[in-house]
């Protein structure tokens, strides 16, 4: 967390005055009206874990160390995750771990992309396997190794986990492999995938995927300040180690939607895009953005979760807004052409701070895990209506940050990672009530 962030957030009311009259500003939510909005007020946790509304429970499903079916650990610093359908009543959850180098790597045997003297890079992700009707843990187990930082990612319509790298590394000294790449693991997979980098997605400080169920096209984010939102068009629908064509997000007359130093995208507005196409995506200079922007692609601040809705996906920028306090954005995919929508930007640390992974529930709303460092730092999920209005559904009392929400195959239950010390938990409840 930056000086400058911590400053930011121990500002005046009078920057929030500046932000009313800017037209990017929605009404800072009563507790009443969010409590509305939302599921009602939270109930405390005994346990000191997660607050949670009236009539919704968690258990935890793996810990940081646990001993796994392969003979490993579960490895710290959980973040992205998947749910899929395996048939047969078990379901899969592929949770990314977001290691560096040096880190301990809880024991990973078997392929391994990359390695530092000998042992295999932390980065990469493990499987749960669960009883659909129980959600007891059947298995655990490594499903990729020797990658770094596999932050976040994404579900493909054909069972499998984007896992994607937030780290550009280059081969040399003691590591052995560049790195800035995407992995396929498929759910399905009893253990350690061959770990093929699908190199024409690009090469940049990766975050996370979407794909379009009928076009099949990848939508990716990077975690940057002054990153792209790339669309990977593959050469073969479902099979991208097949290649394809990257491309950056172009808005005629908009180059910046931050909306850091004067508002050129308000709220609500819809956008017409354009994609241009980008070479050289396996960037040895790490400069596919900055080659991007040049051409015309427009800038986002740190783009972060992206998830598919109907016919639309929405997407994080962690610190986009005249605020700096986050914007999700909506690109609708449909006959008519693809459009991008400005659906929400916080104006209050109090209403939405720091989104970063997301998710879409069975009712609509999106689920938005928050990643604030601050030296007060309460970290929620937030709740957003399909109108826009945010809400708490989730207060973690841990000094840490949710990560990786995803609901199961018949949307009972939404899956959510501790990022560290690691935990996956399970939450129920009356999700369509």
């Amino acid at each position: 967390m930056s000086f400058e962030r911590r400053a930011f957030l121990r500002a005046t009311g009078a920057a929030f005055a500046a932000l009313a009259a800017s037209g990017c500003m929605r009404a800072i939510p009563s507790a009443r009206a969010a409590a509305s909005a939302g599921y009602g007020a939270l109930v405390s946790d005994p346990a000191g874990v997660i607050d949670l509304p009236p009539g919704f429970t968690y258990r935890v499903l793996s810990r940081l160390g646990d001993t796994m079916t392969d003979g490993g650990r579960v490895p710290d610093n959980a973040d992205g995750m998947g749910c899929f359908d395996l048939g047969n009543g078990k379901w899969a959850l592929v949770r990314n771990h977001e290691l560096s180098p040096g880190a301990d790597n809880g024991g990973a045997s078997g392929a391994a992309y990359d390695a530092m003297d000998g042992v295999a890079l932390p980065g990469g992700t493990t499987t749960l396997v669960l009883d659909a009707a129980t959600l007891t843990v059947e298995r655990q187990y490594r499903s990729l190794s020797g990658t770094i930082r596999n932050c976040a990612g994404g579900v493909t319509p054909w069972g499998s986990w984007l896992s994607c790298e937030e780290n550009v590394s280059r081969a040399g000294g003691r590591i052995g492999k560049d790195h800035g790449w995407v992995f396929e693991v498929p759910a399905s997979a009893a253990g350690p995938v061959d770990p093929v980098p699908l190199k024409a997605m690009g090469r940049f400080n990766h975050e996370a995927a979407a794909v379009d169920p009928v076009s099949g096209n990848v939508y990716l984010t990077e975690d940057r300040d002054d990153g792209l939102l790339y669309r990977f068009i593959p050469k073969v629908k479902g099979q991208l180690a097949q290649g394809g064509r990257l491309q950056a997000l172009v808005l005629n007359g908009i180059g910046d939607t931050r909306n850091w130093r004067e508002s050129a995208v308000r709220t609500g507005t819809t956008l017409a895009v354009r994609w241009i196409d980008l070479d050289d995506v396996e960037a040895p200079n790490d400069d596919l953005r900055k080659r991007g922007a040049a051409a015309g692609a427009a800038l986002l601040a740190r783009g972060e979760g992206i998830w598919m809705g109907e016919k639309e996906l929405f997407f994080a920028c962690t610190s986009g807004g005249a605020a700096k306090l986050g914007q999700i954005f909506r690109l609708h995919l449909d006959q008519s052409g693809e459009r991008l929508e400005l659906f929400f930007e916080s104006s209050h640390p109090d209403q939405f701070n720091y989104g970063d992974n997301l998710t879409v529930a069975p009712n609509g709303h999106l689920i938005v895990c928050e990643d604030q460092y601050t030296d007060d730092a309460v970290n929620y999920l937030r709740g957003i209506t399909p109108a826009g209005e945010a809400y708490p559904f989730g207060r973690l009392r841990l000094k840490t940050e949710l990560a990786g929400a995803c609901y199961a195959p018949d949307g009972r239950t939404l899956f959510v990672n501790i990022f560290s010390p690691a935990q996956t938990i399970a939450i129920t409840g009356p999700w369509l009530s």
